[in-house]
């Protein structure tokens, strides 16, 4: 089973923008949709943004449109979620999450990277 894998999180000051990437080990990473995913300090996790296999067709949470675009590179096995204008309460542990249905709940997900860090100074 493919293994997900986070990078890219850091530091950045409000306003600054970061490009996080999710790259996967396995065959079938080009045919799984790719979720990206963020949990803040004492909150629930909540949806931010998805790609299907080809990259055709994305979907993003209300919050983050205009200002986060998802893609992928399927021959380098990596899909980024590239953010701007972040702000101060964006700040929380992002994952990637591999499944087989284009949503926006965590279900529909099976495959799920251990998280990179993303801080945003106000």
């Amino acid at each position: 089973q493919a293994q997900l894998i986070e990078s890219g999180g850091g530091l950045v000051q409000a306003g600054g923008s970061l490009r996080l990437s999710c790259t996967a080990s396995g065959r079938t990473f080009s045919r799984a949709i790719i979720g990206w995913f963020r949990q803040a300090p004492g909150k629930e996790r909540e949806f931010v943004a998805a790609i299907t296999s080809g990259g055709g067709n994305t979907i993003y949470a209300d919050s983050v449109k205009g200002r986060f675009t998802i893609s992928r590179d399927n021959a380098r096995n990596t899909v980024y979620l590239q953010m701007n204008s972040l702000k101060f309460e964006e700040t929380a542990l992002y994952y990637c999450a591999g499944g087989w249905s284009l949503a926006t709940t965590e279900a529909h997900y099976d495959r799920w990277g251990q998280g990179t860090q993303v801080s945003v100074s106000s």
